[in-house]
């Protein structure tokens, strides 16, 4: 199955009122784990890297071309994604890297400079045929806080997308990035309203942090792609530290990578599964 483009996952998914699972790259192993996980479960993902990940490599083009190479040898249709993009020169290399998508998020900013910013981007990946998520009501926590307060305003946030002209609207409502417990209370009426005042698809971000019996309920109310990478990165770690214990004088880490792998993979198996068993 070929790299696709990341609306030919989103878009349909949308219309069928299925979520679209989204899961964040740090290592080529987690790529592998998540197409295999995609696999097992006969569904389309799409593969994330980060700007976190990318100062952590200390540049986009290795994991990068890895990332679009694991994608393009898959058996489901498998899209790639640069998040949390917050300067026009990491959004040119990842278009000319071959990513179907690119989040620009200028959350951070003033109202008027984030549509200004957003706009000037979405017209230059556009003319590459690449689709672009922003984000209205900064949805906090990349530095480890949990600030779950924040919200979109559904009218204004209707506007936004005008303005801008973006494929995708990442929206605030009661979820936060880097959670590592499951507690967040996302306000579904809210979702109901945004879906309702906003043309193109939503996106959750900070979905580790959401209860997984709700997990459906999210999507059932309207929002479409959802984003998850702390919960795997827990799956990922925990399974490193029981191989060590198990196995004290373990030296390689093609082993206990591989067990990281491995749990990685069923969980996004496992996941992809409740955020399309909605509809």
């Amino acid at each position: 199955m070929p790299l696709v483009a990341t609306g030919e996952i989103v878009g349909p998914a949308a219309r069928a009122g299925l979520g679209a699972g989204a899961f964040n790259v740090i290592q080529l192993e987690h790529a592998q784990a998540i197409v295999a996980g995609a696999e097992a479960a006969g569904a389309p993902v799409i593969l994330q890297i980060s700007e976190n990940a990318v100062r952590y490599h200390g540049a986009l083009a290795a994991i990068g071309r890895a990332t679009v190479e694991v994608a393009r040898a898959a058996r489901v249709p498998v899209a790639v994604h640069l998040d949390h993009a917050t300067g026009p020169d990491l959004v040119r290399e990842a278009v000319e890297l071959g990513f179907g998508s690119v989040m620009f998020d200028a959350s951070a900013l003033d109202y008027d400079t984030n549509v200004t910013s957003t706009a000037a981007v979405v017209a230059g990946c556009h003319a590459h045929g690449v689709w672009v998520e922003a984000e209205l009501g900064e949805v906090g926590g990349k530095d480890g806080g949990h600030a779950p307060g924040a919200r979109t305003d559904p009218a204004q946030a209707a506007a936004y997308v005008a303005a801008t002209g973006v494929d995708a609207l990442a929206v605030a409502v009661g979820t936060s990035h880097a959670m590592v417990v499951k507690e967040a209370v996302v306000d579904l009426e809210l979702v109901a309203a945004l879906r309702t005042a906003v043309p193109v698809p939503l996106v959750l971000h900070g979905s580790s942090g959401v209860p997984e019996a709700d997990l459906t309920r999210v999507v059932e109310a309207g929002l479409t792609k959802v984003n998850i990478a702390t919960h795997l990165n827990v799956a990922y770690t925990r399974a490193i530290r029981d191989h060590l214990a198990e196995h004290p004088g373990a030296v390689d880490p093609r082993r206990y990578v591989a067990a990281a792998r491995d749990a990685v993979a069923h969980e996004v198996a496992r996941l992809l599964k409740l955020v399309r068993a909605a509809a």
